[in-house]
């Protein structure tokens, strides 16, 4: 029986171990962290992470083959596979600050490795990371003075948060980079055949390990790129009084340019998009290439303006100010079908209504904790409702920031009736019925659409 070890527990290594070892009862799977609380967690009823048909794998599996601890040592002796998916958030110090990734936690997992292991291992890349990491690494790895030996292979992921499990049980592909050496590509065909007992092999690309890494960035930054492309047309839709909706339709029926990503929004959030363009630009500024640097930071750019026009239009709207009004927000998760807020543009816009003296409620059905970590520091009035219908109460406007569905099941004329009037909705995901809002009372605000007033 093989023996797969996980660094890390998180979004990432949490899930991705869940499947695998739900998939592969031959082989043993353990994830380890030096977080106490978070194993503690996953060894629970109470999972640290909420993901749909999260709960149901690791409970067909936990204590069989799959196990959570925090005793890295012994896991780094007994694995024979290990998967690294450790943070490597951005930079906040040094050269590189705001923009390149803050490595250090990889390279102390790497020396952890180096320290425990007395066998020779394959390490796995989990976690994102820029072009040319691995090399860093296995001269880490090598610099251990017992002879052993590492293959590093890059495996990144590419999950969508609240669709992970679904992702991980039929992913559109699996990418499996190695250098390109005998033992290199031995290696790679071992973490291959883990995917293989439930992924179609035509579904398994492997390339050299410099294009697996840089593959991540680039698919992640492509997507972002055309969330804020279409969310930049949406800002033209409203000064022409075109339709956001007709306009992605259209041109989504065109088999070149597709209809995913194209739907107008708040913006992006989450933990890859921002940090891996961010990662991206400090590259292409790394290797003397501002001009292709300077387009991919305008990606990031438009999703900031489109949380700064999303506040402005508020403004505007209610009259050129919001102090001392209710604002009920719906929705902080930076999607629906997660509790994670990391990067969320609600964070953003709370901020920016609170700088304008605003008293903000905010309601989420599975992000309200992390709500009040990423707002822990904000100046004003700010109070947490796990029932929607308190939120809004006595509220001037509803700003709908997360797409969740079950705010469209919620009875929007009993939500009208105990609101200030007049009533102001801003649907930052035109996620409701725009006309059915308007016939109930309200004066509604979409993105990238007419607005509907009463005025």
């Amino acid at each position: 029986m093989k023996k797969i070890l996980c660094i890390g527990a998180g979004y990432v290594g949490g899930p991705t171990m869940a499947v695998i070892a739900d998939r592969c009862p031959q082989y043993t799977v353990t994830v380890v962290d030096i977080n106490e609380k978070r194993i503690a967690a996953w060894n629970s009823d109470d999972l640290p992470i909420y993901e749909p048909g999260l709960d149901e794998v690791v409970k067909r599996c936990r204590g069989k083959n799959l196990f959570y601890s925090t005793d890295i040592a012994k896991g780094i002796k007994e694995a024979d596979i290990i998967f690294v998916s450790v943070n490597t958030p951005t930079k906040t110090f040094g050269t590189g600050a705001g923009r390149a990734a803050d490595l250090q936690y990889l390279e102390k997992t790497a020396r952890s490795i180096i320290e425990h292991a007395d066998s020779d291992k394959i390490v796995v890349e989990k976690s994102t990371l820029p072009v040319r990491t691995a090399q860093a690494m296995s001269r880490i790895l090598h610099s251990n003075t017992r002879g052993l030996k590492f293959q590093i292979i890059s495996n990144p992921e590419f999950l969508a948060e609240g669709t992970a499990i679904n992702d991980l049980m039929n992913p559109d592909r699996v990418l499996i980079g190695g250098l390109e050496t005998e033992d290199g590509q031995k290696a790679i065909e071992e973490v291959a055949a883990i995917y293989a007992n439930w992924v179609p092999r035509e579904r398994i690309i492997t390339t050299n390990l410099w294009s697996s890494e840089l593959t991540k960035l680039v698919s992640n930054a492509l997507l972002a790129q055309r969330v804020s492309s279409v969310n930049s047309i949406s800002a033209l839709c409203e000064k022409t009084e075109a339709n956001i909706n007709e306009v992605t339709a259209a041109a989504g029926k065109d088999t070149r340019i597709g209809a995913k990503f194209l739907k107008a929004s708040i913006g992006f959030g989450g933990s890859c998009f921002k940090k891996d363009i961010l990662n991206l630009v400090y590259l292409c500024g790394y290797y003397g290439l501002p001009e292709v640097a300077e387009y991919w930071e305008q990606v990031i750019k438009m999703n900031e303006f489109q949380s700064r026009r999303f506040v402005a239009n508020m403004l505007a709207a209610m009259f050129n100010t919001v102090a001392d009004k209710k604002i009920a927000i719906l929705g902080f998760a930076f999607k629906a079908d997660t509790g994670d807020t990391r990067e969320s543009p609600a964070i953003s816009v709370c901020r920016q209504l609170l700088e304008e003296r605003a008293r903000l409620c905010i309601h989420d059905p599975k992000a309200l904790e992390n709500a009040r970590l990423d707002l822990e520091d904000a100046e004003g009035d700010i109070t947490y409702c796990e029932d929607p219908y308190e939120a809004v109460k006595g509220a001037h406007a509803i700003a709908v920031m997360t797409e969740w569905n079950s705010f469209k099941e919620l009875d929007f004329k009993r939500i009208y009736d105990s609101m200030e009037k007049p009533a102001f909705l801003f649907d930052g995901r035109n996620l409701l019925d725009a006309d059915a809002m308007y016939e109930i009372g309200f004066n509604v605000y979409p993105i990238g659409k007419k607005a509907k007033t009463h005025f």
